[in-house]
């Protein structure tokens, strides 16, 4: 199987302090314990890595590249990609939502990833599966 990553399952994994911490732990073990194909985004990397620094420090956007990276296939967003993803954003008007998720959903539907190693109910919302 298959499931796309995002950053609040990241996130989730790296912060021992975090509530899903625990639960991110046991899935993503899982995960890379049955060679599930993990894909991502190169967005979804950037806000990772920047929330994962801000709030963890360098040791924890260390450990996003030299740990978790290798694991993942990463799709890296085409302008077409951002621009759909853009029109997504502005159409839903919703300030909660961001591009980043947006971009997630617009790979997650062209891929046909029908799961997500996520802990942001706006991947529900949009009739993905949340593996949690």
């Amino acid at each position: 199987m298959s499931a796309f990553v995002d950053t609040s399952g990241l996130l989730a994994l790296l912060d021992a302090a975090d509530a899903w911490h625990a639960r991110a732990d046991a899935v993503w073990r899982r995960l890379v314990e049955e060679r599930d194909l993990l894909v991502t985004s190169n967005y979804v990397l950037l806000e990772t890595i920047a929330v994962a620094q801000s709030r963890l420090g360098l040791a924890a956007a260390r450990a996003v590249h030299d740990d978790v990276v290798p694991v993942l296939q990463v799709l890296w967003v085409d302008a077409a990609t951002h621009q759909e993803a853009m029109a997504a954003l502005l159409t839903a008007g919703r300030r909660r939502l961001s591009l980043v998720d947006c971009v997630s959903f617009v790979l997650m539907r062209k891929e046909g990833l029908r799961r997500a190693f996520a802990f942001d109910r706006h991947f529900a919302d949009q009739g993905f599966e949340l593996l949690r």
